[in-house]
């Protein structure tokens, strides 16, 4: 979803399919004996859909009238196939979506404002920060199908071997968290540091997030300051610069190597780093190390909390479904039922219901409790939902890479690199 061209071509599709339904049904059908037929759609390989099949199974057993038609694709193909689903008016009941997809939809008519379906659909137990993913313009369309967030992923064996205490992530500020990257770096051996370089632009929302401010502004704009970004510039010249950080051109390198095993954390070359909590399992084989989630620093001094709850994925309703109080409830069994979860575990993300994460806490791996118990922890102290980037903001990540390395290669100044980076994001924003 990072190509701007494919994210712009579908958008336009979007616009396409949408303006082409006006006065088209959803894709549920009924028969002559009352029973209901509705159509939900998902992304996902075999064993998604295999799990998924199992709830629908247990689903129908509980509501005999009410027939499920599962439909999945690959990702890649998923919302291609969905604008043609659309425009052809045989769009999903229920219809399974990221990113920024929801909002485009909801925006556009084609969801189901789901306050009109809440005597079916129950939230109660989901928290505001987790709903708060599919909510926009104040307009509940749709509900997580599970969640995780942005973390710190420790490692324990490299703080001991090189002496540091782990910080205490309910107090720690900035300033500590550049004391100890400096400290892991100088107490370990060469070619350990305390972390890669943090510049991504999910660190840019958390650190702009802390301080009132937000990468974007919910009418689409850039809403990061000029202040900000010369403040996390600094500091992360200042962590290359005390050896806690790679050199730039390592860092150049470790850009084009994502794997998990490639990574510094996942080599042992590094006491923390930046990650989706939902990174733990991977991280944690790569390593061979029992590596910890932690708060990031700075949460408990900011102006409003930085970490945030993001959805895996949104159930949402078709505007134009005939039956849109059927399409709640399976909604409502997939994401409120322990029977449910206990089949799809966390597959779609650590649950968002909380009775539903205590009932499969049993069933998840090590490495899932871990995370499950750490959203837990987050869940009362998290912030605001993120703003979803607007069209075009696919191409921000490929320009903070352009601009950190100008930075990192001290090619470019902190005031300048800031100056460029909201120079080129805002124009790629309005395009």
């Amino acid at each position: 979803m990072r190509k701007p061209t494919s994210r712009r071509l579908a958008a336009l599709c979007l616009t396409t399919a949408l303006l082409a339904t006006a006065g088209c049904g959803g894709g549920a059908s009924e028969s002559a004996d009352g029973t209901i037929e509705l159509k939900f759609s998902w992304w996902g390989n075999n064993d998604r859909a295999a799990a998924t099949q199992k709830v629908i199974d247990a689903f129908q057993k509980q509501n005999p009238k009410i027939k499920i038609k599962g439909s999945f694709t690959d990702f890649n193909s998923y919302f291609d196939r969905l604008a043609t689903e659309v425009a052809a008016g045989g769009a999903p009941d229920v219809i399974t979506l990221g990113g920024a997809y929801p909002r485009e939809y909801g925006d556009r008519g084609a969801l189901l404002d789901l306050s009109t379906v809440s005597g079916v659909l129950k939230t109660d137990k989901i928290g505001a920060a987790a709903l708060d993913n599919g909510k926009f313009n104040n307009v509940q369309y749709g509900v997580p199908t599970g969640v995780n967030t942005v973390a710190l992923v420790v490692d324990p064996e490299v703080f001991k071997a090189a002496g540091v205490p782990l910080p205490d992530d309910e107090t720690w500020t900035w300033d500590d968290f550049k004391r100890i990257a400096k400290e892991i770096a100088e107490k370990s051996p060469k070619g350990t540091f305390g972390l890669a370089d943090p510049t991504k632009t999910d660190m840019l929302d958390i650190f702009a997030r802390q301080r009132g401010e937000a990468l974007y502004t919910a009418d689409g704009k850039v809403g990061i300051s000029e202040k900000t970004l010369v403040d996390w510039w600094n500091m992360t010249l200042e962590l290359r610069d005390a050896g806690a950080t790679p050199p730039a051109s390592q860092t150049a390198e470790l850009i084009t190597q994502p794997a998990p095993e490639q990574s510094l954390i996942g080599r042992g070359l590094a006491g923390m780093q930046f990650e989706w909590s939902n990174q733990l399992t991977a991280l944690r084989k790569a390593s061979g190390h029992p590596l910890e989630l932690m708060r990031v620093p700075g949460e408990s001094g900011a102006t409003q909390p930085g970490m945030w709850l993001q959805a895996s994925q949104l159930y949402t309703v078709n505007a134009k479904s005939e039956h849109p109080q059927e399409a709640a409830k399976l909604v409502d069994f997939l994401v409120n039922s322990p029977e449910a979860g206990k089949i799809i575990l966390a597959d779609r993300g650590i649950s968002a219901n909380s009775d539903v994460r205590t009932a499969i806490e049993s069933s998840l791996s090590e490495d899932e409790v871990v995370q499950a118990k750490f959203i837990d922890e987050v869940t009362p102290k998290a912030g605001p939902a993120l703003v979803i980037g607007p069209t075009g903001s696919t191409d921000t990540p490929d320009i903070l890479d352009r601009i950190n390395a100008e930075v990192l290669f001290d090619r470019s100044k902190p005031a300048e690199a800031a100056a460029d980076f909201i120079k080129q994001v805002g124009t790629a924003i309005q395009q």
